[in-house]
C-alpha cells in the first residue's frame, strides 16, 4: 500500500505537528508563557538581591575586613538626617507623610562629627566621645567619668544593632567605668527585661549602653530616666560580615527610630537647657 492510501503525505508525524505542518499553538502558547514565568522569576530574584543593600551605599566603602561602613564618616548632619529618612521610607514603603514626618531625626539634633579623622573601629569610640560628647562642659572627658545621682539616669545612651555589638561596645568604654558611675550594658539575649529593670533601677551608671528595642521598653516602664540624659550615640559605622549596619536592617533601624523620635526627645533637641544631642559614630 503506498503513502497514498492510508491518507499519509509522506512526512513523518512528530509530537507539537499537526500532519507534518505547523507547531501546535497551544503548545507553543504553554511554551511562551513558561518562558515569560521563568523571566520574570531571574527578574524578581535580580530586585530582591538588589534590596539586599541600599542604593545609596557603594561597595567600596565598606570595610568588611575592619566591619566598618566609611560613608558615614563623610555625613555631615544635613546628609545623616537625609539618610536616615531614606532608611525610614525604604523599610516602610507605605507610610504617608505625616507618619514620616513624625518619625524624621532634624538635622539640627545631629552633631557634625565629619571633623574627626580618625577610623571609626571599636576602639576609637572613647576618643571620639571626648572629643564631642557633651563639648559644652566637658573638658578632657571628664564629663563623662561622672553619673547623676539619681539611679537609671544616664547622661549617655549608646545605641547598638545587637545584643554582641552592646557588649563590646560597654567594655570599649570601660574607662568611663568608676565606683561611682557605670557603664551599664542594658542588653543580653539571657536577661528577661524584669531583670534589666531591676538593674537599672538599682545603678548610678553615667553611660547605659543597649539595643533600640531594649532601651525603649526600660523607657516605657519608667526604670530608665532621661531627666540628666544629655546625648545618645548611634554605632552607625559599623557593620557585620554581610556588610549591614544599624540603619540596614529593619529589625534594628525602625526601633532606632522610634527610639529618637519619642515626643520627650525631639522637644529637647531644639532647646538650648537641657538639650539632648545626637552623636552618629
Amino acid at each position: 500500500m503506498s503513502d497514498s492510501d492510508d491518507g499519509h503525505t509522506g512526512v513523518p508525524l512528530v509530537e507539537g505537528f499537526s500532519n507534518g505542518h505547523a507547531p501546535d499553538s497551544q503548545a507553543s502558547a504553554k511554551r511562551k508563557r513558561e518562558d515569560d514565568s521563568k523571566t520574570e522569576s531571574k527578574r524578581a530574584a535580580k530586585r530582591k538581591k538588589t534590596k539586599k543593600r541600599p542604593k545609596d551605599v557603594e561597595d567600596d566603602a565598606l570595610d568588611t575586613e575592619l566591619g566598618i561602613n566609611h560613608a558615614i564618616a563623610h555625613m555631615d548632619s544635613r546628609l545623616l538626617a537625609d539618610h536616615m529618612a531614606q532608611r525610614s521610607k525604604r523599610f516602610q514603603p507605605e507610610m504617608s507623610l505625616v507618619e514620616a514626618e513624625d518619625l524624621h531625626i532634624p538635622e539640627r539634633a545631629i552633631t557634625d562629627t565629619t571633623s574627626w579623622e580618625k577610623t571609626r573601629s571599636t576602639e576609637n569610640l572613647p576618643g571620639f566621645m571626648e572629643q564631642f560628647a557633651g563639648s559644652r562642659r566637658n573638658k578632657k572627658g571628664q564629663k563623662l567619668l561622672h553619673a547623676p545621682e539619681q539611679r537609671g539616669s544616664p547622661h549617655t545612651l549608646v545605641v547598638a544593632s545587637a545584643g554582641l555589638r552592646a557588649a563590646d561596645l560597654t567594655r570599649a568604654l570601660s574607662k568611663f567605668s568608676t565606683k561611682h558611675s557605670a557603664v551599664a550594658k542594658l542588653f543580653a539575649k539571657h536577661i528577661k527585661l524584669k531583670e534589666a529593670v531591676e538593674t537599672v533601677t538599682k545603678t548610678r551608671m553615667g553611660i547605659g549602653v543597649g539595643t533600640p528595642q531594649r532601651l525603649i521598653d526600660l523607657l516605657d516602664d519608667g526604670a530608665l530616666s532621661t531627666i540628666h540624659l544629655e546625648r545618645i550615640v548611634i554605632d552607625t559605622s559599623h557593620i557585620d560580615q554581610k556588610k549591614r549596619g544599624i540603619l540596614d536592617m529593619k529589625e534594628s533601624q525602625l526601633p532606632l527610630v522610634k527610639l529618637l523620635s519619642r515626643e520627650g526627645f525631639k522637644e529637647r533637641y531644639v532647646l538650648s537647657e537641657g538639650k539632648i544631642e545626637l552623636l552618629f559614630f
